[in-house]
């Protein structure tokens, strides 16, 4: 339940149009519904601007589906996070409403289309096409959570003139989400060009030195540029969810 539901509800009761029996059944399990093997937080929502997201991996296709159902039930936007095609599979069969794009493996079910609440425009941005996967990620995660997102794949320093050609869309932007594997370097470029948060995303794409995505990390945690605020590696979710609450209105 988000604070639209609630005062929706309160006014409803106010009118008459609810009763208080009904009332008590919506709000019964607020802060956090126990079914067993999980506790659902169905007071984030309220707390934070955003209903509880899934993570995938690690639960299985019916645990996925249990949650899904009961977030349903609390009229709640759904977003689970690194799947498997597998698992996506069975749970479009209980959500056929739902979309799973296959490359970020992630999962969307809209029961209400979300509020807007960016001020501006989220800028999701890609070093090389290896990185797209993470960044849709991204993209995806501040979509679910009502910012206006802008995408820009393929632009690493190994062709910088790609970057500078687009310099419109990094001024016009809010908050500019890098994603980058190999040695990192993107996120320092923007960050020295605007002056607007960027978040650096490191990803486990590169050779063997890359150790799998810990160089680019080191690397983004290092920036010479200042102010760049670096999440985990291939973490597009983490990197949408910031770039999203500092969007906000």
């Amino acid at each position: 339940m988000d604070i639209t539901t609630l005062k929706e509800l309160i006014e409803k009761i106010k009118n008459g149009t609810t009763g208080v029996d009904e009332a008590i059944k919506r709000l019964r399990d607020l802060p956090f519904e126990d079914i067993g093997f999980a506790n659902i937080d169905h007071h984030r929502a309220l707390r934070r601007g955003c209903p509880e997201v899934i993570y995938g991996r690690g639960k299985k296709a019916g645990e996925i589906v249990e949650i899904i159902g009961k977030m349903v039930n609390k009229e709640e936007n759904v977003l689970v996070t690194k799947l498997t095609d597998d698992k996506a599979e069975v749970i479009r069969e209980h959500f056929p409403k739902g979309e799973y794009f296959p490359d970020p493996k992630v999962f969307t079910l809209e029961v209400k289309p979300p509020e807007n609440r960016g001020k501006g425009t989220v800028l999701v941005i890609s070093a090389g096409t290896a990185d797209i996967p993470v960044a849709e990620e991204a993209a995806i995660t501040a979509r679910f959570m009502g910012n206006s997102v802008k995408t820009m794949f393929d632009v690493g320093v190994s062709g910088l003139h790609r970057l500078l050609g687009k310099m419109d869309a990094l001024v016009e932007a809010s908050v500019i989400i890098v994603v980058a594997g190999m040695e990192g370097a993107l996120p320092s470029i923007v960050g020295g060009l605007v002056d607007k948060p960027v978040i650096a995303v490191p990803t486990s794409t590169g050779y063997g030195a890359s150790f799998r995505g810990l160089s680019a990390l080191l690397g983004m945690l290092n920036s010479c540029a200042s102010g760049v605020t670096v999440v985990n590696i291939d973490n597009g979710f983490g990197a949408g969810y910031a770039a999203s609450l500092i969007n906000r209105v």
